[in-house]
């Protein structure tokens, strides 16, 4: 491709970015069932300075921040955060796309998050440490997902409400509590967030599988991250707060990969059940891969543990801030 038209979708992404909310075109290219944007359209607006990063990469930035994409990929980086596209970004016919989908459901809410009523103050959050009971969860030798899921929610609890926060915890101890109550406590209580937390684990390449990824929920006509193109694409109740899901879990995976420095797995999409039934804007976090030996290590240890729920707090201040919480 020539140099040209990597500079084309420089400034119409750039664009997209900053009118992701803005009237399109009335003729929009569709292909395979979806609705996809031309670059060039939005080349008109707002130039970002552009940096090409090898034969299919660019780097675009501006005040905003900073974004690089690949052709033929969904994987992007915006402000050094890794976050999966719900498609890639596409060429066909020789024009440069982008899912109209991305721009309103990622790009929008990343970078002009929408702001709470005034008045609206965030208070209460919800933690749910994941499994419990009988349910284990992932387990590696004589580890059990359950217990390092409740020990990180009790860190996070403390530190929580130290920051001022009423917190509402779905478990504190080992028992079992069905997903739908875990989203019915949320909602009983009028939490303003849900946030629930698990760790990870690989059944194949335990040396190489590492990282931190945190799940919002899919937004309506696009697959999950963890379905491989398959899986409903309906729109749910839930989906009333695709942008403030977005954000917060933008926010919660910047800070924790620069707060603990752990590898970046991105942010993506699920329709986990906690997810779907969320009345209030929700997140799953992973926390890092307890079969991968280094990082099981890390998560036995309590002073990582803290250094991880105060990377949470971090994220969940920025989000509050953003929105105007």
């Amino acid at each position: 491709m020539k140099f040209a038209a990597w500079i084309l979708l420089a400034l119409a992404l750039a664009t997209g970015l900053q009118r992701a909310g803005a009237r399109m075109p009335d003729r929009r290219p569709q292909f395979t069932g979806r609705e996809y944007v031309r670059l060039s359209d939005w080349a008109r607006v707002n130039q970002f300075q552009t940096r090409r990063l090898g034969d299919k990469t660019l780097q675009l930035s501006n005040r905003l921040g900073r974004v690089t994409l690949t052709v033929n990929s969904a994987d992007a980086q915006i402000n050094g955060v890794g976050v999966r596209l719900s498609f890639p970004v596409a060429l066909r016919n020789g024009a440069l796309c982008v899912s109209q989908l991305d721009l309103d459901k990622t790009f929008g809410p990343v970078f002009y998050p929408p702001a709470n009523k005034p008045g609206f103050k965030i208070t209460t959050i919800c933690l749910d440490a994941g499994h419990g009971g009988k349910d284990m969860g992932e387990h590696v030798g004589g580890v059990e997902e359950k217990k390092y899921t409740l020990l990180l929610a009790k860190e996070l609890q403390d530190q929580l409400t130290r920051a001022g926060f009423e917190i509402v915890m779905t478990r504190t101890g080992d028992s079992a509590v069905g997903l739908p109550d875990r989203t019915e406590i949320a909602r009983r209580r009028k939490a303003d967030l849900f946030v629930a937390l698990h760790f990870n684990s690989s059944p194949s390449d335990r040396n190489a599988v590492r990282g931190v990824e945190t799940y919002c929920l899919t937004p309506a006509g696009a697959t999950s991250s963890n379905t491989q193109g398959e899986g409903d694409t309906r729109w749910l109740s839930a989906n009333g707060n695709d942008e403030k899901n977005m954000q917060l879990a933008f926010q919660l995976q910047k800070s924790l990969v620069r707060g603990i420095g752990a590898e970046d797995r991105s942010v993506k999409r699920a329709r986990f059940q906690v997810l779907r039934e969320a009345d209030m804007p929700a997140v799953l976090i992973e926390g890092g891969f307890l079969s991968h030996p280094t990082e099981l290590k890390r998560i036995l240890d309590p002073a990582y543990r803290r250094k991880m729920a105060r990377a949470i707090v971090d994220g969940i201040l920025a989000y509050k801030r953003r929105v105007k919480g």
